[in-house]
């Protein structure tokens, strides 16, 4: 039975991430990957292949839009199985490269899937029906997330998230259930190739995270494009044939719904993919359905870490990718006797690539008033803004949160054109502690996107000036 310092169960962007640092700290290091296909969700059936769809989608609609520019554009079209095509030679193209990294020598890499026999020994399972055993001092778990089937009668009947990325012929019609950036992004994606789409989500607004206004200006610009969109609503069922005309029943304050459609897209959330590691073997608990970890990505086993969507709080790649990095340096830490590093999620950066795309960061309004914080917010809309104009982009604003007493950003937001690019700058300026009134007195090209900043800052820097007086 051979022994490292420290394994990594999941071969994903956190999992990888772990290994990486753990190797690049002299730590002997296993990766253990028991999924069918090496390369994580991002890469196989998350980040990289939506946003390949949606940049397609996007293409064509702005072939759609044509004669608002003055162009011609004529007897368009788009090749389903093309779209679909080209996403996959990208993406197996992404997973070479990361199997290439897993593969290259830095640390032992194991196809097969891991079970706790005790809090220091792995089994290990082959596809192939062989098993061997590993012992370790520490380890990560990283296994990532599975798709979450609520139980809602018929739910079954609905396409997933890995069935509509391989979607080769686009509904006439479509349901998408939910209202998070899953739903909305592929309500986007099936809306900009011509389908009908309507979203029904559970909460009182899109994005439940995010602020009311920021929720409202994206719903309002989805409505604006077409779709039917439907906050505060409950499944009662979903009936139909997969291959046929869908139905989904719902309720809507005291009133009940029925809509149909060619499809039904389950947007629900996913779950944590934790069945069979045998964490109870290894001393770790959950918290609901997810690993409950500390600030130092600990479990509640002294010598476990966890990483990404299997722990939360937020299932995004950046931050499982920081999660694995603060698991492999505290692993090293309590190996080596040091001081352990905390997750720092204060920058709390999220995308959203719709069309507006929505992007924010750091605190929302609602997190700082709840927070008893004193603050200073402003907005700018893009209707004002030259360069939207210019684009024909209009939707949305900009949203700057502010300490009001010394006007430091708390956080901000965005719903607009590049909103997702955009929102760096802001990331930027939070990260070292700027002001509004220091963002205001960057100078910022015009004409430009990124120039919309300055306004809210200004306001902002203004009020804070008034009040000194």
């Amino acid at each position: 039975m051979k022994e490292y310092d420290f394994v990594v169960i999941g071969g994903g962007s956190g999992g990888y991430a772990a290994a990486r640092t753990a190797s690049s700290l002299e730590l002997s290091t296993a990766v253990i990957e028991g999924g069918g296909e090496v390369g994580g969700l991002c890469i196989l059936r998350g980040c990289m292949p939506s946003k390949t769809l949606i940049e397609s989608g996007n293409r064509y609609r702005t072939l759609r839009h044509a004669g608002e520019f003055g162009l011609i554009a004529e007897k368009i079209g788009f090749d389903g199985g093309g779209i679909i095509a080209r996403k996959r030679r990208l993406i197996a193209e992404f997973a070479d490269y990361r199997k290439e990294q897993l593969e290259g020598g830095r640390f032992d890499f194991i196809r097969g899937r891991a079970e706790f026999l005790d809090p220091h020994c792995l089994r290990i399972r082959t596809d192939q029906g062989t098993e061997q055993l590993v012992s370790l001092k520490s380890g990560c778990i990283a296994t990532g997330s599975g798709i979450n089937r609520p139980p809602v009668l018929g739910i079954e009947l609905c396409m997933t998230s890995d069935e509509l990325l391989e979607l080769a012929e686009i509904p006439s019609s479509a349901i998408v259930l939910g209202g998070g950036p899953v739903a909305l992004e592929m309500a986007h994606y099936l809306e900009s190739l011509g389908s009908k789409v309507t979203i029904l989500q559970r909460n009182t607004r899109l994005l439940s995270g995010s602020d009311r206004d920021v929720a409202d200006s994206l719903a309002e610009a989805f409505r604006r494009r077409g779709m039917t969109v439907t906050c505060g609503t409950s499944l009662i069922s979903i009936t139909g044939q997969p291959s046929g005309r869908m139905r989904v029943a719902y309720r809507h304050g005291d009133q009940e719904g029925v809509v149909k459609a060619d499809i039904v897209f389950n947007a629900l959330g996913r779950r944590p993919n934790l069945e069979g590691l045998g964490l109870e073997k290894a001393g770790v608990s959950l918290k609901g359905p997810a690993i409950c970890t500390s600030p130092e990505q600990r479990t509640t086993a002294a010598h476990l870490f966890a990483a990404g969507d299997c722990c939360g709080p937020y299932e995004v790649v950046h931050v499982a990718i920081m999660q694995g990095e603060t698991a492999a340096k505290n692993a090293a830490a309590l190996l080596r006797g040091g001081e352990m590093t905390l997750m720092d999620y204060r920058l709390k950066l999220f995308a959203c690539f719709t069309e507006p795309q929505m992007a924010s960061c750091g605190m929302t309004e609602e997190e700082a008033l709840g927070s008893g914080l004193s603050i200073l917010t402003a907005t700018y809309p893009f209707a004002d803004h030259g360069k939207s104009i210019v684009k024909g982009e209009t939707d949305g604003f900009v949203k700057l949160i502010a300490d009001a007493a010394d006007g430091r950003i708390l956080g901000g937001a965005v719903v607009g054109p590049e909103g997702s690019e955009l929102i760096h700058e802001i990331v930027v300026a939070m990260a070292f502690n700027a002001t509004a009134g220091q963002i205001s007195l960057v100078p910022h090209y015009h004409p430009t996107l990124s120039e919309i900043w300055t306004y809210p800052a200004e306001e902002i820097a203004e009020k804070i000036t008034t009040k000194e007086r």
